[in-house]
């Protein structure tokens, strides 16, 4: 790559296009880091937020990483594959960093294979199944319209790490969203059969969408102390973009309840919904096979 570390790498100055995987190809993905928290910040905090992040990128990593094979043209499991590549290496990130933050060690690989799924902080929108490929590009385009939205935010956090990270992952999230939207309004303005499935994907994601614009305790702290998103300045952006988008793909957003009896900060709060169970049974079986390996 021509870096020593990924934190030099993703603070290249220069415009050399798109990277895959950014977080990928390290040892260690902060190593030559300086992760001294900033001043006035609770580490336990900064952690917990991390953790946010990081698993939104891995679980919905995780879903991307399952089309493969599957996807309708070769050429479209090539880009699912650089965008599920492109949200790991921000989850390694991530994750390092909250072992860093809160002072406890914990490596990417302790946070994303040892925990339970109580212990996991994604939103579940990241987390569900797709009936088809229109389900899944309608998620896409919600899911990395509403992350980009984040990072942009994020660029200016008092914390160097995370501000790094969300300039870079800004650049790539910017394509995911792009992808995704091209796809909605290539499928809802198709064929009939193509509106139908598009029209079904928007109504499969559609009662996820408001826990993402939900502020948890943990993230009310970190906005005061200037370093996280605020979540709910994100929603205005958001639903700019979808009106855009399905503006231009013929197709309105549908009006469908949210998901019963389980409130909107659900994931947050580490409420999955059944689909996180079986996802982690695939995602964790190898390294709870062997615990002693290394990765």
């Amino acid at each position: 790559m021509g870096f020593d570390t990924a934190y030099e790498a993703i603070n290249d100055g220069e415009d050399t296009g798109h990277r895959w995987a950014y977080g990928t190809g390290f040892t260690d993905p902060l190593a030559g880091v300086d992760t001294t928290l900033p001043a006035g910040v609770d580490g336990t905090d900064l952690a917990a937020y991390c953790l946010m992040l990081g698993d939104d990128a891995l679980i919905m990593s995780h879903r991307l990483q399952q089309w493969l094979a599957r996807a309708p043209e070769l050429e479209e499991e090539t880009a699912l594959a650089n965008i599920a590549l492109d949200l790991l290496g921000q989850a390694r990130l991530l994750l390092t960093r909250a072992g860093a933050a809160d002072g406890s060690g914990r490596t990417e690989d302790d946070f994303a294979f040892g925990r339970m799924e109580r212990e996991f902080r994604s939103v579940r929108l990241a987390e569900v199944t797709d009936a088809d490929f229109a389900a899944l590009v309608a998620r896409l385009l919600v899911f990395s319209t509403w992350r980009l939205a984040l990072l942009e935010q994020l660029r200016s956090s008092a914390d160097p790490v995370l501000a790094a990270v969300a300039a870079q992952g800004a650049r790539e999230v910017a394509y995911h969203r792009d992808y995704a939207a091209q796809w909605v309004i290539r499928l809802g303005d198709g064929t009939e059969y193509s509106r139908e499935r598009m029209i079904a994907g928007l109504a499969a994601v559609a009662p996820l969408v408001p826990e993402l614009f939900a502020v948890s305790d943990v993230e009310r702290r970190m906005i005061a102390a200037g370093v996280a998103a605020d979540p709910g300045l994100a929603q205005h952006e958001v639903g700019d973009v979808l009106a855009a988008v399905l503006a231009a793909a013929a197709l309105e957003w549908p009006e469908v309840p949210g998901l019963a009896g389980v409130s909107g900060q659900a994931g947050r709060d580490g409420v999955h919904t059944e689909a996180m169970g079986y996802l982690l049974a695939e995602l964790q079986s190898v390294a709870r096979s062997m615990p002693e390996a290394a990765w």
